[in-house]
């Protein structure tokens, strides 16, 4: 099967992949756009995952200020070289997650990162949830589970979906311009400011 340049073209813009990747993924899928994109997706992941244990030294932190001064966000976003910590597509990631974190309020990084006392309080809340409703009680944990996911998604930096594109969660960001560099790039920590509010 043959693919258009076209097509090619409408893949990369919209994954940053390189041409080829592209070009094998569209061959791949049958021409079809968006299982090309899926896969692309879980290739870039799968090296993505291969080089997370390489250090990530250098980087930038990128900082967000609302309008008026009343929020602020500082975020530190790593690479493993100075090259792709200049570009600007990493410092634009950087803004835009430091952006995204002002309009979002992640508790953590990620599910990891919660405290234990503040899952085990939403888990309790969510079993007398189900317990009201009258739910049958062999069902219970698979409710709260998802309910658990559901949080964890809203509550999460990595899982929260990005507020300027919300088919995609920062996760999926990172990963992206992770498989795009062929660097390990990871979000090592934030901290959100917001007047009058502490903690």
């Amino acid at each position: 099967m043959s693919v258009s340049a076209r097509e090619v073209k409408a893949l990369r813009e919209h994954t940053g992949a390189g041409i080829m990747d592209c070009k094998r993924a569209l061959i791949e899928t049958g021409g079809d756009l968006e299982a090309a994109v899926d896969l692309l997706r879980m290739k870039g992941a799968a090296k993505v995952a291969k080089r997370a244990d390489r250090a990530a030294n250098e980087g930038t932190v990128g900082q967000y200020i609302h309008h008026g001064g009343r929020i602020g966000v500082l975020v530190e976003l790593n690479c493993e070289t100075d090259f792709v910590a200049k570009t600007d597509e990493f410092c634009q990631l950087a803004r835009d997650v430091a952006m995204h974190i002002a309009a979002a309020r992640p508790l953590a990084l990620s599910p990891e990162e919660l405290s234990p006392e503040l899952v085990e309080k939403e888990r309790r809340i969510y079993l007398e949830q189900v317990r009201s409703e009258g739910k049958p009680e062999a069902i219970h944990e698979r409710i709260i589970e998802g309910k658990l996911r559901k949080f964890y998604e809203e509550s999460t930096l990595l899982r929260q979906k990005f507020v300027k594109d919300p088919d995609r969660s920062i996760g999926d960001l990172v990963t992206a311009i992770a498989a795009k560099t062929g660097e390990n790039v990871r979000i090592a920590r934030f901290a959100r400011f917001e007047v009058g509010v502490m903690g």
